[in-house]
C-alpha cells in the first residue's frame, strides 16, 4: 500500500510538472459532472420508454429509438472532448485549437446517426400499415440521400470549406458526369418519374405491349426495376425504358371480362330464343357476375356450320385462379343448358348437295 501510494505521488508530481497546477481537479469535476448527466439521462430515459410504451402511437417509440443511442454517445464525447480540451490546454496550444472543431464534427454525425435512424423506423412502420411500399421506399431513399448531402456540406465548413466554392464546382462536375453517364441519369429520372406517376407499384403485375416485359415487380431502383416472368426468372428493365413504352397493369383491372362465341346447330334454330333467353337468365342471376357491369347475351352471326351467339359480362373476381374458376362454372352451365332444351353445340360439318347422278349410276 506504502509502495502504491508512492508510486501515484511521483505519477502526480510528473504530470504536475508536465500539465500544470489545478489539472487534475479539472478533470476529475469535468467527470463528475459527466458522471452525473449520464445518470440524470439515465433515469430520465427509462420515464420517457415507459411514457412511449403505453401509447398507442408507434411514432413516439420510433423517435425514442432514433434519439436514445446518440443521445448517449453526445453526453460520452462532450465529457471526453473537455476532458481533451483541458489536458491539451496544457500540452499544446495548436492541438487544442483543433479539439472543438473535432467535437463538431462528431456532433453533427450523430445528429446524422439520429435523422437516419429515424427515417428507418418510420419507413419500417409505414410498411407495417401496408402503405405503398414503392413511394416508402422512394421516400426512404430520398432523404437519406439529403441527410449524406446536409452532413458532407455541414461538415466541409466546419472544416472551414468554402461552401459555395464547392456548389460551383459541383455545377461544373455534374454537368460533365451528366454528359458522360446520360444513360444512367436517364435511368435516374425514369425511376422518378415511375415514383411521382406511379404507373405500378412493388407487387403489380405489368406487361408492355411494345416490349416483351410481363412479370411481377420484386423491386424498383434508382437504376433498373427488377421484375420476376412468370416462368420465375429474373427480368431487369432500365427505368428509362418506362418513360417510352405503354405498360399496362392487371393488378388494377376492377373486374375480369368473359368473351366468348358460341354456336348451335341450325337445326335447332327453333330454340336458339329460348337458349339466348337461358343464359341470360343464367348470367343475371349468377352470384360471381358483377351485375352493375355491361351484360350482354345476343344471337351474333350465321356462321359456315352454326348459328353463334356470343357472351359479354364481367366477374366480381379479378384474380387469375378465381376468374377461370368462375368462367369454366359459367361455360359448364350453357352447355347444360342448350342440352336440357334439347339442341346441341355445333362442329364444323359440309353438306354436299347433288342435283343429278349419271345414268349409269341410277
Amino acid at each position: 500500500m506504502t509502495q502504491l501510494q508512492s508510486g501515484w505521488r511521483t505519477l502526480y508530481g510528473a504530470l504536475t510538472g508536465w500539465l500544470g497546477e489545478g489539472w487534475l481537479v479539472d478533470v476529475l469535476l469535468i467527470v463528475g459532472l459527466t458522471l452525473v448527466v449520464t445518470l440524470l439521462w439515465r433515469l430520465l430515459a427509462k420515464r420517457l420508454f415507459r411514457l412511449a410504451d403505453r401509447s398507442t402511437t408507434k411514432w413516439d417509440d420510433i423517435l425514442w429509438d432514433a434519439l436514445n443511442g446518440p443521445v448517449n454517445w453526445l453526453i460520452l464525447l462532450v465529457g471526453v472532448s473537455l476532458v481533451a480540451d483541458t489536458v491539451a490546454e496544457r500540452i499544446d496550444s495548436n492541438l487544442a485549437a483543433y479539439l472543438p472543431v473535432m467535437r463538431k464534427v462528431l456532433m453533427e454525425l450523430l445528429l446524422a446517426w439520429g435523422a437516419w435512424r429515424l427515417v428507418g423506423g418510420g419507413e419500417k412502420e409505414f410498411i407495417r400499415q401496408e402503405r405503398d411500399i414503392t413511394t416508402v421506399q422512394a421516400v426512404g431513399k430520398l432523404l437519406r440521400a439529403s441527410i449524406i448531402v446536409i452532413f458532407l456540406l455541414t461538415v466541409f465548413q466546419s472544416l472551414g470549406v468554402s461552401i459555395s466554392g464547392l456548389l460551383a464546382f459541383g455545377g461544373v462536375g455534374g454537368l460533365v458526369i451528366g454528359m458522360a453517364a446520360k444513360d444512367l441519369l436517364a435511368n435516374f429520372f425514369g425511376a422518378l418519374v415511375v415514383y411521382l406517376d406511379k404507373p405500378f407499384k412493388v407487387g403489380d403485375w405489368i406487361r408492355s405491349p411494345d416490349r416483351q416485359i410481363e412479370g411481377t415487380v420484386e423491386r424498383i431502383g434508382f437504376r433498373v426495376t427488377q421484375i420476376r416472368t412468370f416462368d420465375k426468372r429474373p427480368l431487369y428493365v432500365p427505368n428509362s425504358v418506362f418513360t417510352q413504352v405503354s405498360v399496362e397493369n392487371p393488378s388494377r383491372m376492377l373486374n375480369r371480362r368473359i368473351y366468348e362465341t358460341i354456336g348451335i346447330r341450325y337445326q335447332d334454330a327453333a330454340l336458339m330464343e329460348k337458349v339466348i333467353a337461358g343464359v341470360r337468365a343464367m348470367l343475371e342471376q349468377h352470384e360471381e357476375i358483377d351485375q352493375e357491369q355491361t351484360l350482354i347475351v345476343n344471337f351474333n352471326a350465321f356462321g359456315p356450320s352454326s348459328l353463334d351467339f356470343f357472351i359479354y359480362c364481367f366477374t366480381k373476381t379479378t384474380g387469375w385462379m378465381e376468374y377461370h374458376k368462375v368462367k369454366q362454372d359459367v361455360l359448364l352451365k350453357i352447355i347444360h343448358l342448350i342440352h336440357e332444351l334439347g339442341a346441341d353445340c355445333a362442329f364444323p360439318t359440309q353438306t354436299l348437295h347433288i342435283e343429278s347422278l349419271p345414268a349409269q349410276a341410277r
